[in-house]
C-alpha cells in the first residue's frame, strides 16, 4: 500500500463513490455524477450543529469519527484557526493550511480577509488526497467563501486529470491567491521559502495516524517558514506534539477550547502573540516525564509506523535515565502531599530511580519551584515554554548530581 492510501483518512465507501462520480464525468463529460452526488449519498455525510457538514475517518483503531467536531464544522475552522490569529491586515497575508480536507480552515480565513482588508492574501493549501479534497466540492458550502476554495480545488483537480468538468462558477478575487498542492506535506514544505507565512493551519486528523505531520524535524520546517511573528495553530494539545515544538525553537501557548475538553496548543517563535500558558499539569509532563518525547522522522521520508515504534523504544530507553516515568502521570506529584498511599507508594519508586528521595523532598521541590511563577496570562519571560525548559535543566541535574 502507498504512504498516499496509509495517509487517506475518509472512509472507504465514500473514497470509493467519489472516485467512482469523478471517474463517470470523465467518461462522459456529463456534468449529473457530480451535481446529484451529495443528494443521492446525504446518508454518507455529516450534518454537525452549525449546519455544516462533515465526512466520516475510516476505521482507525475499531472506531470512525467524524473529520470535524459535531459542534460545528465550520464553526471550529473559525474558532481554532482563525480567531486566535493576531494578523495585521494593512500587510499582504500568507497562510499554509496542511491538511486542508474540505477546504473549510482556507475559506474561514478568507472569509475573515475580505471582512477585514483590501490588500493581498496567499493561501496555500496542501492535501494528500485527490478524493478529500473532491469531497470539499460535493459538500454545501457553509460560508459563501467555500465557493472560491472550491474553484481552487477544482482548477488543481482538473490540472491533475482527476476531474474533468469546470462546474464551479465563482471567480477567485483578483487580490486572492490560491495554491493546491496534493502531495506529502514533508515534500511541500521543503519546497517553500524562508519567512514566507504569518500562519500556519496544522490539522491532521491525529498524532498516531500522522505522527509525520506532528514530528521535530516537519516542526522545523515551519520555524524555517514562518514569519518572526506568524502563528502556529493546531487542534491538539497532545504532549509529544507541543514538546517538538519547544525543541524546534518556538514558545508555546495554550488554543482556545472548542468541542473538546482541551484547548489546542498555538506556537510562535515570538511569545508575545501567545496569551495564554497550558495549564501547569501540561507543563510539568512535558518537561519530566518520558511521554513528552517527541515523534522523529530524520529525513521526512519515515512510515507512520516506523515514526511510532521509534518513539516507543525512545521512551522505554529514557525512562528512568534521563526522563520520570509517565505511569500514574508521576511527574505531577512532585511538590505535592498525598494521602493515597498505595499510589504515593509507586510514584515514590518512579521518582527514586531519578534521584528524588520523595515527592516532598528538597529535590521534588527544586525541579517544581519554577511553577511557583506560574501566570495564566503569560508574557516574554514568564511562559509555558520557559518554564518546560528550566524544568528539564533541572530534573538532568538532579538526575546527575546530588544536591
Amino acid at each position: 500500500m502507498s504512504y498516499e492510501e496509509n495517509a487517506r483518512i475518509i472512509s472507504d465507501d465514500i473514497f470509493d463513490l467519489v472516485n467512482e462520480c469523478f471517474r463517470q464525468e470523465k467518461s462522459t463529460r456529463n456534468n449529473e455524477s457530480r451535481v446529484n452526488f451529495f443528494d443521492t449519498y446525504n446518508d454518507y455525510f455529516v450534518l454537525t450543529d452549525d449546519g455544516s457538514y462533515s465526512i466520516n475517518s475510516k476505521e482507525i483503531n475499531h472506531k470512525v469519527e467524524t473529520l470535524h467536531t459535531s459542534t460545528g464544522a465550520i464553526s471550529e475552522s473559525f474558532e481554532k484557526f482563525i480567531k486566535p490569529m493576531k494578523f495585521d491586515y494593512t500587510k499582504d497575508i500568507a497562510i499554509l493550511d496542511i491538511c486542508a480536507g474540505l477546504g473549510y480552515n482556507s475559506s474561514a480565513a478568507i472569509a475573515d480577509f475580505m471582512k477585514n482588508s483590501t490588500e493581498h492574501l496567499t493561501v496555500d493549501m496542501v492535501e494528500i488526497s485527490k478524493a478529500t479534497f473532491a469531497c470539499g466540492l460535493l459538500v454545501p458550502s457553509p460560508i459563501p467563501e467555500h465557493d472560491i476554495t472550491k474553484k481552487a480545488i477544482e482548477d488543481e483537480l482538473i490540472a491533475q486529470d482527476y476531474a474533468t468538468l469546470s462546474l464551479e462558477e465563482c471567480e477567485i478575487p483578483e487580490n486572492i491567491d490560491i495554491n493546491v498542492y496534493i502531495e506529502d506535506a514533508r515534500q511541500t514544505v521543503q519546497k517553500l521559502d524562508d519567512d514566507t507565512y504569518d500562519a500556519i493551519f496544522l490539522d491532521p486528523f491525529s498524532q498516531n495516524m500522522a505522527p509525520e505531520l506532528f514530528s521535530l524535524e516537519f516542526f522545523k520546517e515551519f520555524r524555517r517558514i514562518i514569519k518572526d511573528d506568524g502563528i502556529i495553530a493546531t487542534y491538539t494539545s497532545s504532549a509529544p506534539v507541543r514538546a517538538a515544538f519547544i525543541e524546534a525553537g518556538f514558545y508555546i501557548g495554550l488554543g482556545p477550547i472548542f468541542g473538546r475538553k482541551q484547548g489546542g496548543t498555538l506556537a510562535s517563535p515570538n511569545p508575545l502573540m501567545l496569551d495564554y500558558s497550558l495549564p501547569r499539569n501540561d507543563e510539568v509532563r512535558i518537561a519530566l516525564s518520558d511521554v513528552g518525547i517527541p515523534f522523529r522522522d530524520p529525513g521526512l521520508n519515515n512510515s507512520s509506523d516506523t515514526i511510532l515504534e521509534n518513539r516507543t523504544e525512545e521512551r522505554h530507553e529514557a525512562r528512568h535515565n534521563t526522563k520520570i516515568s509517565s505511569a500514574v502521570k508521576t511527574p505531577i506529584f512532585l511538590g505535592v502531599e498525598m494521602d493515597d498511599e498505595k499510589l504515593k507508594r509507586r510514584v515514590e519508586r518512579n521518582l527514586e530511580k531519578m534521584n528524588i528521595p520523595s515527592t516532598t523532598s528538597k529535590e521534588a521541590n527544586y525541579i517544581v519551584e519554577v511553577e511557583d511563577s506560574y501566570l495564566e496570562k503569560q508574557d516574554s519571560e514568564n511562559n509555558s515554554t520557559n518554564r518546560i525548559l528550566e524544568m528539564k535543566k533541572r530534573l538532568k541535574k538532579v538526575k546527575n548530581e546530588k544536591l
